[in-house]
């Protein structure tokens, strides 16, 4: 079993909801989440948009590999309704589920950079963390 630490973000529809779902999910098909962060209300972050974000960071234990992680999330935002993501950059979401840590692992892919390159400079991510790390 492998420690990874996910950011979770919505800000479409019942955020609370779909936090709450995605959290069931992951339980359901990536491992054990052992630990959860507060949540954090935050304005967009790469974009405009007049929906705030609420955001948390959860810990998991899986026994997945790193990209077997990112696919079964990215499946679990397709599930719960995420629109593909575009050229276009950031947009609304009901769900955004990245991978920030995964046990010690430093590494780069077409697919997948961990640590996850940006955590440090999005406090919507490195505040909730800290919280539980």
């Amino acid at each position: 079993m492998t420690t990874a630490y996910l950011a979770l973000g919505t800000n479409l529809g019942n955020k609370e909801q779909n936090l709450s779902k995605a959290i069931e999910l992951l339980n359901l098909r990536a491992g054990t989440v052992t630990a959860r962060s507060s949540v954090h209300k935050t304005e967009p972050w790469g974009f405009e948009s007049v929906n705030d974000f609420l955001n948390m960071v959860v810990r998991i234990e899986t026994s997945l590999t790193p990209l077997a992680l990112l696919r079964t999330a990215k499946d679990i935002e397709k599930k719960m309704g995420r629109a593909p993501k575009s050229e276009a950059g950031y947009h609304d979401r009901i769900i955004d589920i990245d991978i920030i840590l995964y046990g010690d692992l430093v590494y780069r892919s077409d697919e997948l950079t961990l640590p996850h390159p940006l955590y440090k400079e999005r406090p919507f991510v490195f505040e909730p963390l800290n919280e539980i790390l």
